[in-house]
């Protein structure tokens, strides 16, 4: 069933869980329901950048993210307590796609649910219901506060190494870009060894 929810009232991002176990969710009401569409991390941070993208082009350059703070970063934001416990609809993003309404000078994202088929005899399957699918309408200035949430919400998490942007958790991190695409060894010694 593919549902158009209209303008949003309620549009944000956040995450559910601690860090390394966090599921990321878009969060929308509408007078026409609300949805919540769960996604992985690079969706959520890849809407971002086509955000800032689409606004950059559609301001020509005027309406821009601004990253570089001088103090705290900002904190994630969390789903409003007047949000439904149970929404309208709910759905796995398995593919967004963002456009731009010129009638209603708004951006339109549709998000398209996926689902993954359990078959006793075969692999997994991901199958993408183009009929499961949810769009809604949005101003450039929600947009701009989407991406700045959405940033927030990402950079929240474990921090990542600078070279191959594997999640850091603490401990020894073997980088494939630094040692030349080598898988590192670490050889333990004993005391009794001598």
């Amino acid at each position: 069933m593919s549902v158009e929810l209209g303008r949003v009232r309620v549009l944000g991002a956040d995450a559910v869980g601690k860090p390394g176990e966090r599921r990321f969710r878009l969060f929308v009401q509408t007078t026409r329901g609300s949805a919540i569409m769960w996604m992985e991390k690079e969706q959520l941070n890849s809407l971002s950048l086509a955000l800032d993208q689409a606004l950059a082009q559609l301001t020509e350059g005027q309406v821009l993210r601004t990253e570089a703070r001088v103090g705290e970063q900002p904190t994630p934001g969390k789903m409003p307590d007047s949000f439904p416990r149970t929404p309208d609809y709910e759905l796995q993003a398995g593919q967004m796609k963002l456009g731009y309404d010129e009638d209603s000078t708004a951006l339109l994202l549709n998000v398209v649910g996926l689902e993954i088929v359990l078959d006793s005899n075969e692999e997994p399957q991901v199958v993408m219901r183009e009929d499961d699918a949810i769009s809604f309408l949005f101003s450039l200035e929600d947009a701009r506060e989407l991406s700045t949430a959405i940033t927030a919400v990402v950079n929240a998490g474990r921090p990542v190494c600078p070279l191959c942007h594997a999640p850091l958790d603490g401990g020894p991190h073997a980088c494939v870009r630094q040692n030349g695409h080598r898988e590192i060894l670490q050889i333990e010694t004993s005391d009794d060894e001598e």
